[in-house]
């Protein structure tokens, strides 16, 4: 785009670093953009400065939030026995959705993927084992997203409370297989995901 005003390529060289966005649909989103009226574009830049600063991790769950700890671990109402442990914040916004699960969260932020170079110490595996270490848990659900990467993350979670957490009386159940092998949680439809989570087995 050399020939295009810098402001324009420059925007759509950074919109083309979003995942999913390729250069044509960053083409076509710089020049919506460029055609709004200037306080809708103000609104745009403004709400994602927004994110930057203010969303934080809990420091519990390790879920986005804008308060330590989150909404969702400070709410005594929520089941404490329960934790349910997926890879990615938009995965809680699916499965709250649902409005089947009514207990605790453990945010990962990725999966093992050792082809990938991705190793326990980048996700929040040995965070989660040290939650389980209190005892008051009964039922870790094991929701990571169906496919080689999230089964292999699952069963090492799965060994690693076997072997370095005393708790006799702890399940570990995973979500029934009514989701499409290789599929995100995100993506699944609100019917889907209650049967899996109504559905889900000892594992």
């Amino acid at each position: 785009m050399s020939d295009v005003a810098a402001p324009v390529a420059a925007l759509v060289e950074e919109l083309s670093k979003l995942p999913g966005v390729g250069v044509k649909t960053a083409q076509r989103l710089t020049f919506f953009i460029l055609r709004s009226p200037n306080d809708q574009a103000r609104r745009l830049a403004e709400a994602i400065l927004r994110v930057k600063e203010s969303i934080i991790y809990c420091s519990r769950c390790y879920n986005i939030t804008e308060t330590d700890p989150c909404p969702i671990c400070s709410n005594p109402s929520r089941d404490q026995d329960a934790i349910c442990v997926v890879e990615e914040p938009l995965d809680v916004l699916a499965l709250e959705k649902t409005g089947v699960y009514k207990g605790l969260y453990h945010v990962l932020h990725g999966a093992l993927s050792p082809l990938n170079g991705i190793g326990r110490k980048d996700i929040r595996i040995d965070e989660l084992l040290k939650r389980l270490a209190g005892g008051n848990v009964q039922e870790v659900i094991l929701a990571t997203n169906p496919g080689f990467e999230g089964d292999y993350t699952a069963g090492v979670i799965k060994d690693d409370i076997k072997n370095e957490v005393a708790a006799p009386s702890l399940r570990v159940t995973s979500l029934a297989r009514g989701l499409p092998l290789g599929s995100d949680l995100e993506y699944a439809d609100e019917g889907t995901l209650s049967r899996a989570l109504e559905g889900r087995r000892e594992i």
